[in-house]
């Protein structure tokens, strides 16, 4: 086993200074963005800096230089957006937990529907079934739980469930026909102005 274990560092040896390297960049880049108590100017400033570094040294990193230049590019698009936990307090530091919800929900209903593709379903009713599968990988819920429920609410809900599934209705039907649909939008104009 020794052999082998030997036999694969000395076959990649030259791969590991670069993997050093970049990986040492990337961890370094997690630790200024992870920084308690740096104000977003200090974090800017440090990022920048390695970013700079970074992009002068990209070429040090041997074939791992294109994947430096991708976390060049998407560190630089994001920017703007990475410092709002050192500006603002109470703000959470970035994760992406909410990324793994959204991963996980897609996962669930491509298991279930067996589709390859985001689900119809999902955009018409996603305020609704995000927060149900939600909520039930929290606890289960009893008939009690739910007869408590503020009908009210539930009634506005259903409404504007009911009014986007209306709406993409009416886009399919016009997409399908339009001459058709306008025609009849026409007609229902027309008799709308007639005196009853």
């Amino acid at each position: 086993m020794k052999g082998l274990i030997d036999g694969g560092l000395a076959a990649t040896a030259a791969l590991w200074p670069a993997i050093v390297l970049a990986f040492g960049w990337v961890h370094k880049a997690a630790r200024i963005l992870g920084a308690e108590g740096a104000s977003g100017t200090e974090a800017r400033r440090r990022l920048g800096g390695l970013l700079g570094a970074m992009a002068v040294h990209q070429k040090k990193a041997g074939r791992l230089a294109t994947a430096v230049g991708h976390f060049l590019k998407v560190s630089r698009s994001y920017g703007g957006g990475l410092f709002a936990c050192h500006d603002h307090e109470g703000v959470p530091r970035t994760n992406n937990d909410l990324e793994q919800l959204f991963g996980s929900q897609r996962y669930h209903e491509r298991r279930a529907s067996g589709r390859k593709a985001g689900s119809p379903a999902l955009v018409l009713r996603g305020s609704a079934r995000l927060v149900a599968a939600v909520a039930t990988r929290q606890r289960a819920f009893t008939a009690e739980d739910l007869a408590g429920a503020d009908r009210a609410e539930w009634t506005r809900l259903r409404q504007g469930l009911d009014e986007r599934r209306h709406r993409r209705t009416q886009r399919r039907r016009f997409r399908r026909d339009p001459e058709g649909y306008l025609r009849q939008l026409e007609d229902l104009l027309i008799q709308s102005g007639l005196p009853a």
